[in-house]
Formats: C-alpha cells, sequence, structure tokens
C-alpha cells in the first residue's frame, strides 16, 4: 500500500546521529500503543525507531494505525494510548465526550489537502471557487477552468477518511458536495491515486489527499498536484500558510495519562525541539516553538 516509505525512514534516520539532550528511552515491551493517520505511519516508525532503537522492519512490524476517525474510538475505548492524527469527524470527538474522556490534542505538525489530476491535464491551478464548483457539481468540464472540452470525474473519499473531513472543513466548507457513486469513492487514499493516474488513460479525473501522502508516500510519476489560487503546496507554502488548505496534525492523549506513563512522556517529547527536528526529519512540516 505505501510504496515510497524507505525514503522516509532514511530521512528520519538522519537524525539519530544527532546528540538529542531529552530523547525519551523505553523498551518495545513498554513503548505505548500509538494509533492514528495513514499519512502519520511514518512518524511512527520514526519515533519508535528512535526511542527504542529498532529497526524500520520492526517499527512496521509492531505499529498499526486504524486510520483517522477510527483511531479516536480506539483511544476513547482504551484500546489505544496515543495518536498521531488528523482532525476527525465530529462524531468521534462526541463520543470520546459522551464516554467520559477528556482528550488533550496538541498541534505537532502541520498538512493540507492537495487535489491531484492525472499528468497530461493541462490545468495546472484552480481557484477555491473552481474548486468548490466542480465538488458541487457546478462545474462538470474541464473546459470551464481552461482546460480540454473534457467532462470531469471527480474521485471523492469515504465519509470517515481525514481526507474527507479536510475536503469539508477547509473546502466546502458550508457548501453540500455532491454525491459520488461508490466507483468514485476508494476507501483507501492510494487506490484514489491509482485511479487518477489511470482512468481510462484519459485525463478527466481528478481527486484529493493530503499532500505528505501524496508527495512524500505514494508519488506517482501519472499525477499532479494542482496550485490553488495559483500557490503550489509545498512544506514551505503549508508552514507559512500561503497555500490555503492548511490543517495541524495533532499528537493526542486522554487528559487522565498519567504525567510519568510512556504516552504522555511521548506526547511532550513531540512539542520540545528536539521532537520538531525528529519530525522535520521524517519529511513533515515543522512547526514554529510558541
Amino acid at each position: 500500500m505505501i510504496k515510497r516509505c524507505c525514503a522516509i525512514f532514511v530521512s528520519a534516520m538522519l537524525l539519530f546521529g544527532c546528540a538529542l539532550a531529552e530523547v525519551p528511552h523505553h523498551s518495545p515491551e513498554d513503548y505505548p500503543r500509538v494509533d492514528g493517520s495513514t499519512a502519520t505511519l511514518p512518524l511512527s516508525y520514526a519515533l519508535m525507531q528512535q526511542v527504542c532503537g529498532v529497526s524500520g522492519e520492526e517499527a512496521k512490524i509492531a505499529i498499526t494505525h486504524t486510520k483517522t476517525t477510527q483511531s479516536f474510538y480506539a483511544l476513547a475505548d482504551g484500546a489505544a494510548d496515543l495518536l498521531l492524527v488528523y482532525a476527525p469527524e465530529a462524531s468521534a470527538l462526541e463520543y470520546a465526550k459522551d464516554q467520559g474522556v477528556e482528550l488533550l490534542m496538541q498541534p505537532i505538525t502541520r498538512d493540507a489537502l492537495v487535489f491531484l489530476v492525472n499528468a497530461d491535464n493541462p490545468v495546472t491551478s484552480l481557484s477555491q471557487e473552481e474548486a468548490v464548483g466542480i465538488y458541487a457539481g457546478e462545474i462538470t468540464n474541464w473546459s470551464e477552468v481552461g482546460g480540454e472540452d473534457r467532462p470531469i470525474v471527480a474521485y471523492q473519499r469515504v465519509e470517515d477518511s481525514g481526507s474527507q473531513v479536510m475536503m469539508r472543513a477547509q473546502v466546502m466548507k458550508d457548501v453540500e458536495m455532491m454525491d459520488a457513486p461508490t466507483e468514485l469513492r476508494p476507501s483507501e487514499m492510494g487506490e484514489l491515486i491509482d485511479c487518477v493516474a489511470s482512468y481510462k488513460n484519459t485525463a478527466n479525473a481528478i481527486g484529493y489527499s493530503v499532500y505528505y501522502y501524496a508527495h512524500n508516500m505514494y508519488a506517482q510519476d501519472g499525477v499532479r498536484l494542482l496550485a490553488i489560487d495559483g500557490v503550489s503546496p509545498s512544506n514551505e507554502t503549508i508552514a507559512s500558510g500561503e497555500y490555503p488548505y492548511c490543517q495541524d496534525v495533532y499528537a493526542v492523549i486522554r487528559a487522565d495519562e498519567p504525567e510519568d506513563s510512556p504516552a504522555r512522556i511521548l506526547f511532550n517529547y513531540l512539542q520540545t525541539e528536539e521532537g520538531r527536528d525528529l519530525i522535520e526529519a521524517a519529511g513533515y512540516v515543522r512547526l514554529a516553538e510558541e
């Protein structure tokens, strides 16, 4: 499913040769149960490698992410200790509240929703209004946004996915998204990218994902990321907020997590300068210290 993780591991391991004064150390047996989003898996692997001294392959075997929304249910139910995660569906936060679980959510990096088209599509940028118009079903032909006379085939994600939550919150806001048939709602992010790259060998398709996944974890030669209002997504434009569809990514624990627990220690560590070094070395956007 994840084709480019090895490069992420190498990037993260560059950090290991540096002397980090505040790096926590735990045995694999004492390591907390870490869950989260698909696009934070490389960070989970790099964190376990650094804290436990295990190999990348050992970390891959030990760490499983159940995806954004489901991981919040796991944390509320006591099946996870620490999340590295995008914002979930509101229902997941409501579930935690109903269970009497208070959550601590701390931004640790930033990502963005990005739009993908086939590399043969001549369109290189959309306005925010055009992006909304396509997914509201009001713009149905590429010629309406400066492209060729081709119908637009607009892929979406399943409702509880992190990228679908971002799409509704960051792009559509109060505008209703058009309905999409099941075949245009891939359950996996990689599947959506594959569809955009190869849809009937034409340039009709458009879809969306999160930048880190599309750029670092599942980059495809047949896919191009669109600029929005002329601003291309990059670590720099996401860090500065110049690219419009940005959202924080969080470390999350239960508020009643003991101060000396491994989960609380890692939660705090990810907010330190050394933790930010690890996050940046793994290819994520570095947040400025507050």
